[in-house]
């Protein structure tokens, strides 16, 4: 095996302390004109995350059994391309830095000629879910996965400007589909919301989301919007303004 990769449970080669799983581009994930949609790209990414704790044995019934989880407080993913429908590509993740509460993560994917076609840098908390707050990790949580020179992408820190006026507009609640096993509103179903505003031909290159708090089942979402020349802002607030999500879009 070459020196410094490891090979993944599906066969792939992937980064030592990394790991990579192979996929075809899917008719349920394109828009109409036969390409990825954001969101599902982001669901690539959070199932490649997904699929790297179960590979280390850190997956999500032993974080269940420990009454902790890794929570995404932020990300920034940047796309130089959308894949096509039955394009082949690649998935894969590392983490770079574990610091006190947080841990730091990449993503990327691949296209069968092996170019890069999007990236991503993400902040994780790791929550004690007993005590309902951020604790330091201990070793056992950490060490399985090691970390990884971070990729060659320009990095953007975690605070969004705040546009200096927003528009209001038509409040709606959380349903089912928005949640996940945490109970809680899926980190992509808050993108998928924001996109919503957009008008239908927005081409997004870089996304970033600060994430707030969590919204669940029965909450209301009241959105405000700002459209600058080089981004659009959107946040996904309660009913006393305070944001769930900021989701910044270029």
């Amino acid at each position: 095996m070459q020196k410094g990769r490891t090979e993944t449970e599906e066969g792939q080669r992937a980064p030592e302390n990394g790991y990579e799983f192979p996929g075809r581009v899917r008719y349920s994930e394109i828009d109409h004109h036969g390409t990825m949609t954001l969101p599902a790209l982001i669901n690539y990414f959070q199932d490649c995350s997904t699929f790297h704790s179960e590979a280390v044995g850190l997956g999500m019934e032993r974080l269940k059994q420990d009454k902790k989880a890794w929570v995404l407080t932020y990300w920034q993913v940047i796309v130089s391309r959308y894949p096509k429908l039955g394009e082949t590509i690649t998935t894969g993740t590392f983490a770079t830095e574990f610091k006190g509460l947080y841990g730091k993560r990449n993503f990327y994917m691949k296209d069968g000629n092996g170019e890069m076609v999007a990236c991503a840098n993400s902040l994780w908390a790791f929550m004690d879910l007993k005590k309902g707050r951020p604790v330091r990790p201990e070793a056992e949580h950490i060490d399985p996965y090691g970390v990884h020179e971070p990729l060659d992408m320009p990095y953007e820190g975690r605070k969004i400007a705040m546009p200096d006026s927003c528009e209001d507009y038509e409040p709606f609640p959380v349903r089912r589909y928005h949640i996940d096993t945490n109970e809680h509103v899926n980190n992509c179903q808050y993108v998928q919301m924001a996109l919503e505003f957009l008008p239908a031909e927005t081409t997004v290159h870089q996304l970033r989301v600060d994430y707030k708090k969590s919204a669940v089942l029965g909450d209301i979402i009241y959105p405000r919007m700002s459209a600058e020349t080089e981004r659009t802002v959107v946040e996904l607030c309660d009913e006393g303004g305070k944001p769930y999500a900021v989701i910044e879009i270029r």
